[in-house]
This record gives C-alpha cells, structure tokens and sequence, in this order.
C-alpha cells in the first residue's frame, strides 16, 4: 500500500485517467492454460460421472455385484441405511461434480451472477449430502482402516470447507468465498483423480511382467484414500496463493 498522496486528476489534465477507488481493476482475459485447465476438469468430472455412476442407475447391486461391476460386491448385502447412503452419496456427488467446475467459469459469474448463486446454492446442498453420506459409508468402505481414516477425513473436509465457502460469502467476503470454494472443489475432484490414481498404479504394478489384476487393484485401493485427495488441496492451496487470495500461512 502506497504511503504517498495522489495527485487529483482535475489538477493534472494532462496525466492519465485515474481510476476511482471504487471500480474494480481490469480483468486480464484468461490464459490459454487456464482456459485449457478449466476445460479438462470439465470435461473429466462429465466422463467420470457418466462412467462411475450411470450403472448404479441402470442396475441393481445384486446384478452388477455378479458382474463385478465397481464397488457393487462391497455394498450388495450392507444394512438399508449403507445402501440408501451409497445412493445419496453417488447421486448428490455426481450433481456436485457437474456443477462444481461452472462455479468457476468467469463469464457465468459476470454476465449471470444469478444463475452462478443458484448453481452454488445446489452445489454446494449437494456437497453437504453428499459429504454426510460419506460419513455413514466410511466404516464400511474396502479399504479398511485406511479407508475409513481417508475416505472419513474426505468426507469431513468436504463438508467443513463447503460451510466455510457459504458463511464467507454470506458475510460478503468474496476473496474468502473464491479460496474456499476452489479447496472444496479440489476435494470434489477426488472423485476424478481416484480413478486417475488407481489406473497409475495399475500401470506401476504391472511393468515386472507378472501381473494379477485382482491382487494389484486391491494394492492400488488401498493407497487412494488419501491419495486422491491430499494433492488436490496442496494444488488448490498454491493456485489461491498464485491468485492472491486468502491463504493458510505456515507456522514459522
């Protein structure tokens, strides 16, 4: 912050026109990389709902847990409160992964800032649902004690960030409401780069040459809960930083 006094523009008419203290700056235009970034999250949070969730919609558990569809086998038989959970939590995950990446379109949030508050608002009760959901599933998931520590710590995380980024910019904090809403979306994302992660290690383990699929998926399960998420927030916490916005300082 200058310590020095500006000169009025009415005493300088040859000096440039000062913009007023009120007015926003200009906004430079988008990088092709951001634009690109922006496009890929899009673009993969639709492939992975389709992917991941189409086919609990269009079969039971019994049915897909015989033809070893996903994580059908591990919630075919759980108690009716696990199931209904499993069905909230994919169907409220699958809005909040759709509507997740247009919270950060630029033009929406400019040209139709009341489509952006509506699209928040179902984002982020869809977010919260979710969130609780993955709760009630944690001691049940397939991966253990890992599973119920990382997939349990997700969950948390994703709600506790979402109330964050709705008091911010219920207190009309926007820098606050823009940092927090990118750390909940990394967190959302987790649902794209679980998939990412387990078809890295996949790969990892299969460059011997003998190769189990079962046994290997199983390995590559077994690390991704908390890996498909703990990168996302380190991500996002240098992005907000890059941007200027509030940001979580070290302790020295």
């Amino acid at each position: 912050m200058s310590t020095g006094t500006r000169t009025p523009a009415a005493s300088a008419p040859d000096a440039p026109h000062v913009r007023g203290e009120g007015m926003p700056p200009p906004r430079a235009p988008r990088s092709f990389a951001a634009r690109a970034g922006w496009t890929w999250v899009l673009l993969s949070s639709l492939a992975i709902t389709v992917y991941a969730v189409t086919p609990y919609l269009t079969a039971s558990l019994a049915a897909l847990s015989e033809d070893g569809v996903g994580l059908a086998s591990n919630y075919d038989g759980r108690p009716g409160f696990v199931q209904l959970a499993f069905y909230v939590h994919i169907v409220a995950g699958a809005i909040a992964l759709i509507a997740g990446p247009f919270q950060f379109w630029r033009g929406l949030r400019t040209r139709h800032p009341r489509v952006h508050r509506w699209t928040g608002r179902t984002y982020l009760g869809a977010v919260l649902i979710a969130g609780v959901a993955g709760l009630v599933m944690a001691p049940f998931n397939s991966a253990g004690l890992v599973g119920f520590f990382g997939f349990g710590a997700l969950a948390a995380l994703w709600i506790a960030t979402g109330v964050r980024a709705y008091r911010a910019i219920r207190a009309g904090d926007v820098p606050s409401h823009r940092a927090w809403m990118m750390r909940n979306f990394a967190l959302t994302y987790a649902a794209v780069t679980l998939r990412l992660w387990i078809g890295v290690l996949l790969g990892v383990q299969a460059l011997p040459g003998d190769f189990d699929f079962e046994a290997a998926f199983d390995n590559a399960y077994a690390a991704v809960p908390f890996l498909c998420w703990i990168p996302n927030l380190i991500v996002a916490e240098w992005l907000i930083r890059r941007r200027g916005l509030p940001s979580y300082a070290l302790p020295e």
